[in-house]
């Protein structure tokens, strides 16, 4: 059973299909279909994209050599933003897009950040989000601190393309090997250098000194650097330190260093790099190229971006009239054409049954009059069949007699009806190159609509019994440009069912990154409720101060004038009817001003399809700018095709489906199979009490070198802009947002089930180790007893006094006492402290600990992160490390100083 359920999830963790709609594709050797997306806000310089040009050649060479004559890079498009001049060498963009991109060019938040990065959020073998490069990063010359960008790219695309994870760790810089030696965290363990700790550098005078080990870790102190050799000889690895010339390959089995602590051996289980990229879906379809030539130079084309184009195709067919659906399809149509919709964007609406009409040709979104034209022609009647394909068809229609395109316009198409001929029309929609995102209204939608969005690059949403769901699906499909500042952003969506002649109140924070175009919108279903607001200085809104739509939708607005005051603003609502009403609140504004960025969120399942038994992951992304934000509470909500609705508090603590702490992805499994059909996620995030805060360090990035050995000398780079300042965090304001993440399709789900029979305990990833005394003492997240839900039955821990035993042989390690042990609820901090016997314990004796955890039904986890806890006595004397190289006769010298300086 254990290894049927180890299949299971290996199978659920490297074999689904990215969500994110990466156009790249691997024929005959070379990638096709790269796309790399330029920030609307980046200034216009010429250079920017002859140094892409030159930096994506020179990877071509290198990646194609470290893949052993299998991969290069052969045809890549950079998207041109809307915001720079057009030139006649620029194509028309189709289907690509900023928010798709693989590579985005922006620059950083805040006055740090030129480190190159792969937002990556899944598990080993999987791929990324996107490479992020600052234009100051491509347009600066360097080499000497992180290498040429061309092999500094290639680091970054193995992240994206392969799921493989950096062999450093700026955390735990240093560890004790199974040698009893201090080693640097890298690999391979053939690289070179020296271990020093430098002092302050003023002028032209620096002190540097060995490096002494802390009396608690036996480790190097906290500031100790390791300088590496300019000249090696070892080849690995592209994943440790790609700037050195010699390196070229990824580490093999044979090079690899499985003691080191990082994230590549927490993440896959301390396999090598080559081990994981060679088992992709890449490496399966590219044998290595015969003969000794290299591979052809990139092929580049320049696209640029067009102006936004949409066309609604809504359906107003006789099923509509059921369960409020009509009413509810203009009310989200009406929101977003008034509150989500760009400015300047243009704008077209067709609604179909059995055939389709055109009711608005596209419309250029410039004030009030252009949206009232268009939901002046939102349905008021549902009659007839059902033909999606003649609602695309009139959709594209719309588009080319407005002197458009279809290429790159998109369509939000609206259905609750079965169509058994929407195939009929695939072709032609792959034809026209638009994008398809798609709204399933109801359980009866057409079951081959996803097919729409995902051949196309759309979203795809499902609303049923929320009533809010349209809404909240409309609120997300926003402008794919990458200008931040202009997108809507959702703050609150709420539906209550009140009794009659009943209040109810609620309170939104609107906080100092956002309040431009701020909106307050309240729907209802019987009778208009009574409506009082108030915003943080007390000033008072009441219901005459709503505009209620002339269209009889049962909905009414304020809009806000200027810019909403920061703080937190409260709303009641009266149902002034007898009997019970449904009453919704919808608040959405934008960012404050050009140049704030606001705070968003994003959110996503790890699939758009899944087979129970595997298990999906919800995956929640809070940040502003590009920075992640930290200590909030994100909550999902999974809504199943019968109403029922699963509710799952996400968690960005490094654990279960976590990959990495404090990254500001905030991560669940998602086990709550209740029926098959379609699942819709909406996630929630609220930053409470002053507790959120910017997390102003970025993980994953690019490894930057503090310097190199080079004939005896220490070369110093210039000091990274963040060493100036010791702020690792900064405070966030009290905020709301919320966010659709789409919808998914579940099959093979069994009438009943009994999730603990299914899915074991997860794997413990965060095992820490350290002596006390005589004493070991152990910290871990808490498994749950379905994956990281509930309370798991019990822990097997065992000890080792060699790393070998615990990966391959567990079970005949020695076992360690724990009936004092009781698991706690999943997501706590575990504690257990023991003494290390029948072992002998000395000075230097080193142990290394794992763990399994049992579930009640007996299902096991797989073996945890393996810990290791050294016995270190301090000597009495000031400890001085075997360095290699003697100090006294090191010299150092500055980038950009003149003086070389012998150091004492």
């Amino acid at each position: 059973m254990v290894l049927n359920l180890t299949i299971i999830l290996f199978l659920v963790l490297h074999l689904l299909p990215e969500v994110k709609s990466s156009m790249v594709s691997l024929n005959n050797n070379g990638y096709d279909g790269i796309v790399i997306a330029i920030n609307p806000s980046v200034p216009e310089d010429e250079k920017l994209i002859q140094n892409i040009k030159e930096m994506v050649t020179e990877a071509s060479t290198y990646l194609f050599h470290a893949t052993k004559r299998r991969i290069y890079f052969r045809n890549v498009s950079i998207l041109i933003p809307v915001t720079w001049k057009s030139k006649s060498e620029y194509l028309m963009s189709k289907q690509e897009s900023y928010e798709q991109a693989d590579v985005i060019v922006a620059n950083p938040y805040l006055k740090y950040g030129d480190d190159p990065y792969t937002l990556q959020y899944g598990q080993c073998g999987e791929k990324g989000q996107y490479i992020h490069f600052t234009p100051n990063f491509l347009l600066t010359n360097n080499l000497h601190t992180y290498g040429s960008p061309g092999r500094v790219f290639v680091h970054e695309w193995a992240h994206l393309r392969w799921g493989v994870f950096d062999e450093y760790n700026v955390d735990q810089p240093f560890y004790i090997s199974s040698k009893n030696t201090i080693e640097a965290t890298r690999c391979s363990t053939q690289i070179t250098g020296i271990n020093v700790v430098f002092n302050k550098c003023q002028g032209s005078s620096c002190i540097i000194k060995p490096c002494e080990r802390d009396s608690q870790t036996g480790l190097y102190e906290a500031k100790c650097t390791f300088i590496p050799e300019k000249s090696q000889t070892a080849r690995e690895s592209i994943m440790f330190m790609q700037s050195l010339d010699s390196v070229t390959e990824f580490c093999t089995a044979k090079t690899h260093n499985t003691e080191a602590p990082n994230l590549q051996n927490k993440m896959c289980d301390h396999k090598s790099t080559w081990a994981i990229i060679s088992k992709s879906e890449d490496f399966q379809n590219a044998l290595p190229m015969t003969g000794t030539n290299p591979p052809p130079h990139p092929t580049f084309s320049l696209l640029k971006s067009k102006h936004r184009v949409v066309c609604l195709v809504l359906d107003k067919s006789g099923s509509m009239d059921s369960e409020n659906r009509l009413f509810r399809m203009n009310q989200a149509a009406e929101l977003y054409l008034i509150q989500i919709i760009e400015m300047g964007s243009l704008v077209g609406m067709v609604t179909f049954d059995s055939s389709a009409t055109i009711q608005n040709y596209l419309t250029k979104i410039t004030d009030e009059n252009a949206y009232q034209h268009i939901t002046a022609n939102l349905p008021q009647v549902a009659d007839g069949g059902t033909s999606i394909c003649n609602g695309l068809k009139e959709g594209f229609q719309a588009i080319i007699q407005s002197n458009q395109s279809t290429s790159g316009s998109e369509i939000i198409l609206l259905t609750d009806g079965e169509d058994a001929e929407i195939s009929s029309c695939f072709e032609e929609v792959k034809q026209s190159e638009a994008i398809i995102h798609t709204i399933a209204l109801g359980p009866s939608a057409a079951k081959e609509l996803e097919t729409l969005s995902n051949m196309t690059g759309g979203h795809r949403f499902f609303a049923n019994k929320d009533i809010n769901g349209l809404i909240d699906a409309f609120s997300r499909i926003s402008s794919r440009s990458g200008s931040i500042t202009k997108q809507a952003i959702q703050l609150e969506s709420k539906a209550f069912n009140i009794t009659g002649r009943k209040w109810v109140n609620g309170t939104v924070p609107v906080d100092s990154t956002i309040g431009n175009d701020t909106f307050f919108v309240v729907t209802w279903t019987i009778q208009k409720p009574e409506i009082i607001l108030q915003d943080p200085k007390g000033k008072k809104y009441k219901t005459s101060d709503f505009k209620e739509d002339k269209l009889n939708i049962r909905s009414a607005r304020l809009r806000i004038p200027g810019i909403a005051k920061t703080g937190t603003w409260t709303y009641s609502l009266l149902n002034n009817h007898v009997n019970p009403e449904m009453l919704t609140v919808t608040v959405t504004t934008r960012a404050r001003s050009p140049t704030t960025l606001p705070v968003i969120a994003t959110a996503h399942m790890s699939g758009n399809t899944a087979h129970y038994p595997s298990p999906m992951i919800v995956y929640a992304r809070v940040s502003q700018g590009f920075l992640p934000v930290l200590g909030i509470n994100v909550t999902a909500t999974i809504e199943t095709e019968d109403g029922h609705q699963v509710i799952l508090e996400l968690w960005d603590n490094g654990a279960g489906a976590d990959t990495v702490k404090n990254d500001g992805i905030y991560s669940r499994y998602f086990t709550g199979y209740h029926g098959n059909g379609r699942y819709s996620l909406k996630v929630h995030a609220q930053a409470r009490k002053n507790k959120a805060r910017l997390n102003l360090r970025r993980q994953n990035r690019a490894l930057y070198i503090p310097g190199y050995i080079e004939n005896g000398t220490i070369i110093l780079n210039p000091p990274r802009p963040e060493d100036k300042d010791d702020m690792e965090e900064a405070e966030v304001d009290d905020f709301s947002r919320l966010t659709s993440g789409g919808s998914i399709t579940v099959s093979g789900v069994p009438p009943s089930v009994d999730l603990t029979q299914v899915f074991p305990p997860n794997k413990i990833t965060d095992l820490e180790a350290k002596f006390k005394e005589d004493h070991i003492q152990l910290s871990w997240t808490a498994p749950g007893n379905v994956l990281d839900k509930g309370k798991a039955k019990h822990y097997i821990i065992r000890i080792s006094n060699y790393l070998q035993e615990l990966q391959e042989d567990f079970d005949t390690a020695t076992l360690v006492t724990t009936s004092s042990l009781i698991p706690k609820e999943a997501g706590s901090t575990e504690n257990f402290e023991f003494r290390p016997e029948p072992f002998k314990t000395e000075n230097g004796t080193r142990f290394y600990i794992a763990i399994q955890t049992i579930n009640e039904a007996n299902l096991t986890s797989k073996i945890s992160n393996i810990a290791q806890a050294t016995k270190f006595i301090p000597p009495q004397e000031p400890s001085v490390p075997d360095l290699g190289t003697k100090i006294s006769t090191i010299s150092l010298a500055i980038w950009g100083l003149a003086v070389i300086l012998s150091m004492f």
